[in-house]
């Protein structure tokens, strides 16, 4: 029995409600495919694939080796481009800018972390870290505040001078991480950055990985072959032979379950 007493909704309030805009993706991947030609045969990387993500989002993206993970993610950072479909970046397309003006929207807005940390070794931690902002050519005293206290936040505040050759495999990832959050960038794209660690050292790297993500606000994309990986991410993506085996959201409740 209805209650007397209950009001109906302002019209005007259900229809605020129903007419709020979708959110934009940070990145938008729509009908993805990546092939390569050797000789007369075509080999085909990915295939058809939609991708999206937003702010603050942590995905997964796992599979065995050769199921286009790496492929996917340089294409999602612009170190490469699609062969057919498009992606998309707030709304905008950018693969048809020069290499120049890629370069720098990449710097500007999308930090790295590689399987393979990448540092250069005649530098030190710090001057590791504040490299991005010097091609940028940021203020330096800022960005040094900036490499300062990310060095601090991933527990090296003591290895401010040391080089990657004085430092430990996992101490040169968080180095590497440092690094790709230095230019504030909205999505951060990690390829296997646990794959060199051992299972102590992988699982510190994967918990700073997650709060750095709830502090930042940035978005991660982590590929991984990894199932304690998968299982710590809030939206997991499988790939096999270039496809999605599912939607992100059946997989990551399997990878709750």
């Amino acid at each position: 029995m209805a209650d007397d007493n209950m009001t109906s909704p302002d019209p005007q309030e259900v229809e605020a409600v129903e007419l709020a805009p979708a959110r934009t993706p940070l990145i938008a991947a729509q009908g993805v495919y990546k092939w390569f030609e050797l000789g007369n045969r075509r080999i085909d990387v990915l295939r058809g694939l939609d991708f999206s993500l937003y702010a603050g989002d942590m995905v997964g993206i796992v599979g065995r080796s050769g199921s286009g993970k790496s492929t996917l993610l340089h294409l999602l950072g612009t170190l490469d481009k699609p062969s057919r479909g498009e992606i998309r970046f707030d709304g905008q397309r950018f693969d048809h800018l020069p290499d120049t003006e890629l370069a720098a929207f990449r710097n500007r807005c999308i930090g790295f972390v590689f399987q393979f940390h990448h540092l250069l070794p005649e530098l030190t931690a710090f001057e590791n870290v504040l490299m991005p902002t010097l091609i940028a050519r940021q203020r330096h005293a800022e960005a040094r505040d900036r490499a300062r206290h990310l060095l601090e936040r991933v527990g090296l505040a003591d290895r401010f001078d040391h080089h990657p050759g004085e430092l430990s495999g996992g101490e040169q990832q968080r180095v590497a991480l440092a690094r790709a959050l230095v230019m504030q960038p909205k999505v951060v794209l990690a390829d296997e950055p646990t794959g060199n660690l051992d299972g102590r050292t992988a699982e510190d790297m994967h918990a700073l990985i997650e709060q750095l993500n709830a502090e930042t606000g940035a978005a991660f994309v982590v590929v991984s072959h990894n199932q304690e990986l998968a299982r710590r991410m809030r939206q997991v993506v499988r790939m096999t032979d270039g496809c999605f085996e599912a939607d992100d959201h059946a997989i990551a409740a399997e990878a709750h379950a």
